[in-house]
């Protein structure tokens, strides 16, 4: 990895390459005429245009894809299957490529994104080994009446994702195309290169238009996509104030949704902890080390019990601190920056806020020195947070972890699902039982007990309360982008 080299497009400025959107197979401008900048995040330095899309490209996406759909909903699902190995083997072939076109764009430190790049062609796959299970029932009748289901794809299907994982979320197209649909993708305006890559990668495999790559604002291409009345089924990523709404535009004709927002996440960590292992876990279910904290499942909250809490706090600082924070091409880098100038000024703001509200902060919270350009934040602890404060109430969505202090069991469980959010929790003791009754007390959709932040593939994710709609990577999800059909038949 250390002999990867950055092609001109990764570079600054003078060689900045001009990227088109991908609609019906063809490469081309937007309709609206004007660009949105790709700024490099660790310098500030524009890297490539991306169109700026809108309701014109978007119609033409769902007339290419309506044709594309008229042809792929004739292959059966060992065919699908078949084109979407092609693509995952593709992909497998370019991990290293799409590793840095992602660290360039959004600022994700390499480390990172070479597990994402293995992990966007594992998710074709583990869609593709679905397809299959795409099955109907059948029904007990009178001997001269049959009554069955059949499941049907929708169509054309939309897919909304945001800036934090780029490459491994364009490979969230994988329900879509293995139920049978066509697929408009829209990437983070801020993150569009390897979704645009990622498209011209796959346009060959499949029907003429199947996948298209709109690029542009959420509020332009991304309302565009939720309010045109033949995509009737549209997944996105991202903010609670978007997924309200795209819920409320997406009324007006019954779209069938699933929304995956925001977390607030809790970590309770019990006096009967290994300190070492459980402060480890707390920076790995943090994903600094991954996303600088820009992830839903961030466990942000952590609740620690007042016997332990000194240590705990004095040896999750010590680690915090020794985190690299560089440039996120060099493969020793663990911290990078965050991914835009908002976001970051976002972040300050909050930072501040703690310490304003009477926080105490131990480590990180500023610039280091070292950076004049980049949207770099030294990885932040507070101590001495209550329940009130913004930065324990607020999904801050970077490098910043707010540390409470408990010691009844009743008032920790109150507290950590004092939230909005009900995404993801995380639970640290070596009772057993005691860990699995406070993991049935969370209201979250995905509960770690002594461990943080993975996945097996087929283990459906999605969120309680204002966390969002309907689950992902699992059957459920793959089922949701069809549509029951039941039939029945009187014998003549």
């Amino acid at each position: 990895m250390s002999e990867l080299a950055i092609t001109p497009a990764q570079k600054a400025d003078t060689n900045k390459k001009a990227y088109k959107m991908l609609v019906g197979g063809e490469w081309r401008d937007s309709k609206v005429g004007t660009t949105i900048d790709s700024i490099d995040p660790s310098n500030e330095e524009v890297i490539a245009t991306v169109p700026d899309g809108g309701d014109a490209d978007v119609a033409d996406a769902v007339e290419a894809g309506k044709a594309a759909f008229a042809e792929w909903r004739s292959f059966s699902a060992a065919k699908r299957q078949k084109k979407m190995y092609e693509l995952a083997d593709r992909m497998e072939n370019r991990i290293e490529h799409f590793a840095m076109l992602d660290v360039v764009d959004s600022g994700n430190p390499l480390i990172g994104m070479i597990e994402d790049a293995k992990k966007a062609p594992a998710e074709i796959r583990n869609f593709a080994n679905m397809a299959s299970e795409l099955k109907g029932t059948s029904f007990e009748t009178p001997y001269d009446v049959m009554c069955f289901t059949v499941r049907e794809a929708f169509g054309v299907v939309g897919r909304i994702i945001p800036f934090n994982h780029p490459y491994r979320f364009a490979a969230k197209v994988a329900p879509g195309l293995a139920a049978g649909n066509a697929v408009i993708l829209k990437p983070g305006e801020t993150t569009s290169l390897s979704a645009l890559e990622f498209g011209e990668m796959a346009m060959d495999i499949f029907p003429k238009g199947l996948i298209s790559v709109v690029t542009g604002y959420g509020h332009t291409v991304g309302r565009a996509i939720v309010k045109h009345p033949e995509i009737m089924r549209v997944a996105f990523t991202g903010s609670v104030p978007t997924g309200q709404a795209i819920m409320r535009d997406a009324a007006e004709h019954m779209k069938r949704l699933s929304l995956e927002l925001g977390g607030k996440n809790p970590m309770i960590v019990f006096p009967d902890v290994d300190i070492a292992k459980a402060t480890r876990g707390c920076i790995k279910g943090m994903n600094l080390a991954r996303s600088m904290g820009q992830s839903c499942q961030s466990n942000s909250r952590v609740f620690v019990h007042e016997k332990i809490y000194d240590q705990f706090i004095a040896e999750l600082v010590e680690r915090v601190a020794k985190l690299k924070v560089g440039d996120p091409r060099h493969e020793t880098t663990v911290i990078g920056p965050v991914n835009h100038k908002k976001h970051y000024d976002r972040i300050m703001s909050l930072i501040d806020s703690g310490k304003t509200e009477g926080a105490k902060l131990l480590t990180g919270g500023v610039r280091p020195s070292q950076f004049i350009k980049g949207y770099y934040i030294e990885p932040t602890v507070f101590t001495d947070v209550t329940t009130e404060m913004r930065i324990a109430r607020e999904e801050i969505f970077g490098p910043v972890v707010s540390v409470l202090k408990w010691s009844d069991y009743e008032t920790v469980i109150k507290q950590a699902n004092g939230t909005e959010f009900g995404l993801t929790a995380n639970i640290w003791t070596n009772d057993l039982t005691l860990a699995n009754r406070t993991a049935k007390l969370m209201q979250a959709g995905l509960v770690w007990i002594n461990g943080a932040g993975g996945r097996l593939p087929g283990v459906p994710f999605g969120g309680y309360k204002m966390s969002g709609l309907g689950k992902e990577g699992d059957l459920s999800d793959l089922l949701s982008y069809t549509q029951e059909k039941s039939i029945i038949t009187h014998l003549q």
